[in-house]
């Protein structure tokens, strides 16, 4: 089954941080390839654990995915991403 979904790679001090803001899953690397190879593990545990507990399907749909035939998609779509500055009162 394919599932698509956005991955963001932060850097904190000398560590890199990778996340998908879609299913809030995160992990960490020296490398921003090894944080994302983390992150795809985190996510493949997960679903593992999650298809064998019977409860994958209602996570996927909390997180605003549905199956169409062998891809899951998403109800919603990044279509932009930007930095602002604020003042604090």
């Amino acid at each position: 089954m394919n599932l698509q979904v956005t991955i963001e790679v932060w850097k904190k001090d000398n560590r890199y941080l990778a996340r998908t803001p879609e299913l809030d899953f995160i992990s960490q690397g020296e490398t921003t390839e090894e944080a994302k190879k983390n992150l795809l593990e985190v996510i493949n545990i997960q679903f593992k654990e999650m298809k064998e507990l019977g409860t994958l399907n209602d996570y996927l749909a909390e997180c605003g995915f549905a199956s169409n035939e062998n891809t899951i998609v998403s109800h919603s779509e990044m279509i932009g991403f930007e930095r602002s500055t604020f003042v604090i009162p």
